[in-house]
């Protein structure tokens, strides 16, 4: 298991930066970087004899690009839908968090 563990570790490493910023691409008189937000995770087990197994996933969602046009700086653009998206999950437990302290704050 160890073995496998180490595998993974070394195919993982070098990936780093370069899975969350694209590589630059022309579109016209513009060069465009995208953005991305990823991560992923790993597991294993076993019951210390040959019997084990193990898995993986990740995701990556677009956030948006910067955005380089001739004569101006370079600009992050967002990707709306993606962090409306991402962002729902923050609203949520937020709301509930507010909820809870209101209740609290009635008694």
């Amino acid at each position: 298991m160890a073995n496998i563990v180490s595998q993974i570790a070394d195919k993982v490493r070098p990936i780093g930066v370069s899975t969350n910023y694209g590589e630059p691409v022309e579109v016209g008189d513009q060069t465009l970087i995208p953005v991305s937000l990823g991560w992923f995770g790993f597991g294993g087990g076993g019951d210390g004899e040959d019997n084990g197994g193990g898995g993986g996933g990740g995701v990556s969602i677009p956030v948006g690009a910067y955005v380089r046009r001739p004569g101006s700086d370079l600009q992050f653009e967002p990707n709306l839908i993606s962090l409306l998206a991402v962002s729902i999950p923050t609203i949520w437990v937020t709301g509930k968090a507010l909820s809870k302290v209101i209740r609290a704050l009635k008694k």
